[in-house]
């Protein structure tokens, strides 16, 4: 079984979409697919008044950006993302993190800055996600997620992808986006090892939105996933991508 998480400033795109949902439909075996929508949260924010902020790939959270990441991923563009898989022969069914308490998150605390409205994954119930595999239905996840005091929080989609990966035992993980894949100095690592991470990220190499993916892959390698990608739509039927590597960690 695969966890796929897919985002990436093409995702609203709908030639992205059709190229997405073909390359899913042709995999082999169960697959849950996991939802980001960065550049439609932001074009929505915007129109709602409020400016788009990240603090390392994270979306800074207040009650506007919850409500426009309601719309937009709880709405159009999982509707889009169901349907083109609908089409392609999948039988899609759209959920989110908060659906049957699927998955439980606290507010995340950072030491340097308040994000608000934003998540940390406590608890994967998979109760749901095996019923609809059983069923034959592909699960598409958006990371939304209720919240021990009863919030609905935003969590970031990487972060979701890896934990459901590792509470379902998942056999893969790729985060899938427009890019290759771990870039350093313009190329493609064709592998990276989860201790040589965090010192890419502190000197700049690894920036913005692979923050988060990397962070994600390395800790579901730690949880027992065998096997990590970050990969665009090319290299996820090819093998391609960078492969995240637990090394000598």
């Amino acid at each position: 079984m695969q966890v796929i998480k897919v985002g990436g400033d093409k995702l609203e795109e709908s030639a992205f979409q059709e190229r997405l949902a073909r390359s899913i439909a042709g995999l082999p075996g169960p697959v849950i697919l996991v939802h980001g929508g960065g550049q439609a949260v932001d074009e929505v924010q915007v129109l709602l008044g409020s400016k788009p902020e990240r603090v390392q790939g994270l979306r800074r959270t207040g009650p506007i950006a919850l409500q426009a990441t309601l719309m937009v991923l709880c709405g159009q563009l999982q509707a889009q993302l169901v349907v083109a898989l609908m089409r392609n022969g999948a039988r899609a069914i759209g959920l989110s993190g908060f659906d049957a308490g699927m998955i439980k998150v606290r507010k995340l605390e950072q030491p340097a800055t308040d994000l608000g409205l934003v998540g940390q994954v406590v608890e994967v119930d998979t109760k749901l996600l095996h019923t609809l595999l059983d069923a034959g239905l592909l699960p598409v996840v958006s990371p939304l997620s209720l919240g021990l005091d009863g919030q609905i929080y935003n969590v970031n989609a990487d972060s979701v992808a890896g934990a459901i990966a590792e509470a379902m035992h998942a056999t893969e993980l790729a985060f899938v986006s427009n890019v290759s894949g771990v870039l350093r100095s313009g190329q493609l690592l064709p592998q990276l090892e989860v201790n040589q991470s965090e010192t890419l990220i502190a000197s700049n190499e690894i920036q913005a939105g692979m923050i988060p993916k990397v962070r994600a892959g390395s800790e579901a390698l730690r949880g027992g996933v065998p096997k990590v990608r970050i990969v665009d739509l090319r290299g996820l039927a090819s093998g391609g991508g960078t492969m995240l590597t637990a090394g000598g960690s």
